[in-house]
């Protein structure tokens, strides 16, 4: 059972029995079907079937498609098609050990840490002949099912405050940056840096509690290498509802540690009333859209 079934309107699927009759409907009334050759000859073509089961909510089934055009399941995943560039930094896409599916890496240094994700168009990256783990600069669009989440309230913040938030997250950038290549100034400032904050934060936290000090926070969570406990700010949001099941699910544009993303949730997982302006704390798995070619 994937983990994140739930999060896109499926609480109702709790056994193997109906998670396999929810796939075979899922290939039946399929939407869109891409196919690609995994040799030379053809004999062989890597397979995927995607169902809508509300706007730009589905699941993807994924295989391989043999000379008898039979479909032989490899894996599936739910998805949440992201619509904004989140970045445009190098990306690292690479073959999982454990099945078929593709994941990508990114060093963005407004946000961090890693980001890691499940690549969404995998048959786009194979039809770039791409046998190897490879590194491509390309826009990247990420999105993100939660699987369960609570509401906070937002920090107080003057206009002042955000635009010297701003200010110092394009320093730290170049700072880390330049640190990478090996600037000795760069690394010594970035050192300085932590410990001051960290020593900031500390003196804070004795008469504060910590999420009235911490705005947004992206960090890697449990075992998988794809999901992260965020904390983010709701730019939008949108009702929808899963036409399988007629579950509700909202689909939030956060803002989180200087960049946007999609984050999909199941209404019922959802702790407080979403509203924009407010923050979004849950537990995310990320995928991401990468433009090939753009």
């Amino acid at each position: 059972m994937h983990s994140f079934l739930k999060s896109i309107g499926f609480n109702n699927i709790v056994t193997k029995e109906e998670e396999e009759k929810l796939l075979d409907e899922i290939i039946r009334y399929s939407n869109r079907k891409s196919l690609v050759s995994l040799s030379r000859t053809g004999s062989a073509q890597y397979a995927e079937y995607s169902c809508d089961v509300a706007p730009n909510i589905g699941i993807t089934v994924s295989g391989q498609m043999d000379e008898q055009e039979h479909f032989h399941r490899d894996h599936y995943f739910p998805f949440l098609t992201p619509r904004n560039v989140t970045t445009t930094e190098e990306v690292f896409i690479g073959k999982k050990s454990d099945n078929d599916s593709y994941g990508g890496l990114c060093e963005d240094y407004r946000v961090g840490v890693s980001i890691i994700f499940h690549l969404q168009n995998a048959v786009d990256y194979l039809k770039l002949n791409r046998n190897e783990e490879t590194a491509i600069q390309c826009p990247t669009k990420i999105s993100g099912l939660a699987s369960e989440g609570t509401i906070l309230f937002p920090t107080l913040k003057t206009a002042e405050d955000i635009l010297i938030a701003n200010d110092e997250t394009k320093q730290y950038a170049k700072m880390m940056s330049a640190a990478k290549k090996g600037d000795q100034d760069a690394i010594d400032h970035l050192v300085i840096k932590e410990i001051d904050t960290y020593s900031s934060v500390n003196d804070r936290m004795k008469n504060e509690d910590v999420f009235s000090i911490v705005d947004t926070s992206f960090a890697p969570y449990g075992m998988e290498s794809e999901v992260y406990r965020i904390v983010g700010i709701i730019m939008s949001l949108e009702e929808r509802i899963n036409s399988f099941t007629k579950e509700k699910v909202y689909v939030m544009e956060i803002y989180c540690n200087h960049i946007i993303f999609d984050v999909c949730i199941n209404a019922e997982n959802l702790l407080g009333v979403p509203e924009k302006g407010r923050r979004f704390r849950g537990i995310v798995w990320l995928q991401g859209h990468v433009e090939f070619g753009k």
